[in-house]
């Protein structure tokens, strides 16, 4: 288990919420947070390199850009979870990937200029791994809400 001190979890509870728009983000938040721009980016870099934080990204209301999102669900043989993770991993429009204990037992998201494009693409997917039980679930009505993990 990886530990992580006070300034670490004061870092991960103010990266959360309102990133600065602005030229220099991060010196904006190393100012808050009392420390120097270089030691954030540093404590930053070894988060990620620990796998503590996956992405520093925008979040982005795909319909609202034009784009169509889906949820999809695999039901993927445990000999063939590999390439299929590898494979659905490469896609830009993969938002997230992950694993349930279920019979459809990969769940990701997908974002694309189109509904035809999601479509293609997850016929791809199906051909590069030979995965046939993948479920195109597109959403009839998008509730967002804020996931903020406080860390303490």
């Amino acid at each position: 288990m990886i530990q992580i001190d006070d300034t670490d979890k004061n870092i991960l509870n103010r990266m959360q919420t309102s990133f600065p728009i602005a030229p220099n983000p991060y010196k904006l938040i190393s100012q808050e947070l009392g420390i120097s721009e270089d030691e954030l980016l540093e404590r930053l870099i070894k988060m990620k390199n620990d796998g503590i934080i996956r992405r520093i990204g925008g979040n982005f209301g795909p319909y609202k850009l034009g784009f169509f999102s889906t949820l999809c669900a695999a039901s993927v043989p445990d000999d063939k979870l590999e390439i299929f993770i590898t494979v659905v991993n490469k896609y830009s429009g993969v938002t997230h990937n992950y694993m349930r204990s279920h019979r459809y037992n990969i769940w990701f998201t997908f974002i694309a200029e189109s509904m035809n494009i999601i479509e293609k693409n997850l016929k791809e997917i199906s051909k590069k791994t030979g995965v046939d039980d993948i479920l195109n679930l597109p959403a009839t009505d998008v509730f967002k809400i804020s996931a903020n993990f406080k860390v303490k």
